[in-house]
Formats: structure tokens, sequence, C-alpha cells
């Protein structure tokens, strides 16, 4: 980790709008080092820990309710939840933890705004 504060701070500024963005040392290090992250966590914990309801973690993960009850449910019929989904379930779980320590710089581009998402 102390290798990339050192990269990060020869890294030259970079222009908004020259893209693509050239991958360097920095970068693959970090593309590595997330690529072996298991970032994740189950409905079940989420909604131990969280007083939701399966209609808020379908929105959360972007899937339907049936879906989630399915996740709950003893039936070995049911599909389990996806990596994505996990990774959703943790990601939230951090927001609603830290949320109020996040820079706004950063929580600005965690959180697309409309127009952004318009373009």
């Amino acid at each position: 980790m102390e290798g990339l504060e050192q990269l990060g701070q020869q890294r030259e500024p970079r222009e908004e709008n020259l893209y693509p963005y050239p991958i360097m040392e920095r970068e693959q290090i970090l593309i590595r080092l997330y690529s072996y992250c298991q970032l994740g966590m189950t409905p079940q914990r989420f909604y131990q820990k969280w007083d939701v309801t399966h209609e808020d973690i379908a929105l959360i993960c972007s899937c339907s309710v049936h879906t989630v009850n399915g996740w709950f449910s003893t039936s070995r019929r049911c599909y389990p939840p996806t990596p994505g989904h996990l990774r959703h379930l943790a990601i939230r779980d951090f927001l609603l933890e830290d949320f109020e320590t996040i820079p706004k710089e950063l929580l600005d581009r965690l959180c697309l705004k409309e127009e952004r998402m318009v373009n």
C-alpha cells in the first residue's frame, strides 16, 4: 500500500475530457488487488443488522421481491444471491454505517446525479 501512495503522488493530473485514461503501474496494481477482494454481505446478515423489508433489499439489489423472498426460503428450488447482489448489500451496509465520514467529492462520484445518468 505504501508503494501505491508513492505511485499516486507521481501521477500527473488528468484532463477531464482526455479519455481513455492510460493504465499505468498504479492502476494495474489496484485492478489486481480489487480482483481478489471478496466484498459481500448475505441478505440474511443485512436483514439482521438493519430494520429493512424484503422490498428494501430488492431495491438495493436491483431485483424482484420474489427473488429476495427466494433467498430467505428454505426451498432448494431457489437460486442463491449472485456475487453482484452480495456486493450491493456490502456497499450499502458501508454507506449506511459510514456515510458521514465519506468526503462529499467521493459521494458525488459514487452516487450519480440525475443529469449525469441521462447522458
